[in-house]
């Protein structure tokens, strides 16, 4: 199988992933992963990420969970500002808090061969931590594949099978008209204590409790019975955490204004001390 897949053209892009390319003992017998200092750069950019079912109820615990788009897309939100993760520090990512599956399968994923109706393993070529030579975990072990890569194999197909049973849920959910549009906002306050302005965070779509509510008995039952209660209310719950990420963004924000504070200060310091050398 393994062979195979280097005749499989990649097409089409995926979050994170800048050069994947179908892994094959031709191409890739010397290839394999290394530490990095900062391992999780990659998903420093993403202030949302995928999710599936499986995860809301530890995700639950650490972020807000939305539905996005006509799709009703679940996501984990990690930001509030475009381009910022706020759980990536310094390309380390803060360990209190759950990492969605989407990230943690890097740098593999699984690419769609449609002409042969499969999946094939693809592993991203131009990651930092993969490398021809010097691996501290190889892809291969002399003609099979490494223990390492069977595993990261398992995962790849463990996520493809959680992701098409969230596709279920979702279309469940749709089909009963549970969602309904709703908005964050954020009220700060001024300098001299006075409310600054709302500010709109994010459109989004969320399960409506009422509907949940409402459901018959029996579908309640089902709701139970398949996981899908469960998954509703780690949502619901999840909604709390998005004022963590606003006091996560105005802590980042003061520690990227105070080095430009102290500089002015230091400056000042220097030009009194100078000036009392003069006298």
């Amino acid at each position: 199988m393994a062979e195979e897949q280097n005749q499989v053209a990649v097409s089409g892009n995926v979050m994170f992933y800048k050069n994947p390319q179908p892994l094959s003992k031709d191409r890739h017998a010397q290839h394999g992963v290394k530490q990095v200092a900062k391992p999780f750069e990659f998903m420093a950019d993403q202030h949302f990420m995928p999710l599936t079912a499986p995860e809301f109820g530890a995700a639950a615990a650490s972020m807000p969970i939305i539905f996005a788009g006509e799709d009703r897309s679940p996501l984990a939100v990690m930001g509030i500002r475009q381009n910022e993760n706020l759980f990536v520090t310094d390309g380390v990512y803060e360990q209190d808090f759950y990492m969605p599956a989407f990230a943690r399968r890097y740098p593999f994923v699984l690419a769609g061969d449609q002409a042969n109706d499969r999946f094939v393993v693809c592993v991203d070529e131009d990651a930092e931590c993969v490398v021809g030579k010097g691996a501290e975990q190889p892809f291969f072990a002399g003609d099979d594949t490494s223990n390492f890569t069977k595993e990261a194999f398992q995962f790849l197909q463990n996520f493809e099978r959680d992701r098409q049973a969230t596709q279920v849920m979702i279309d469940t959910f749709k089909e009963l008209d549970l969602f309904e549009s709703k908005e964050m906002n954020f009220q700060g306050v001024n300098p001299d204590g006075t409310p600054a302005p709302r500010q709109k965070i994010a459109d989004y779509f969320a399960i409506s409790e009422e509907k949940l509510k409402s459901l018959p008995a029996d579908k309640t039952k089902e709701f139970v019975d398949n996981g899908y209660m469960a998954v509703a209310n780690a949502h619901l719950i999840s909604l709390g955490n998005w004022q963590r990420l606003v006091n996560m963004t105005l802590r980042r924000a003061e520690a990227d204004q105070a080095p430009a504070k102290k500089a002015p200060a230091k400056k000042a310091a220097a030009k009194k001390k100078t000036t009392r050398k003069k006298k």
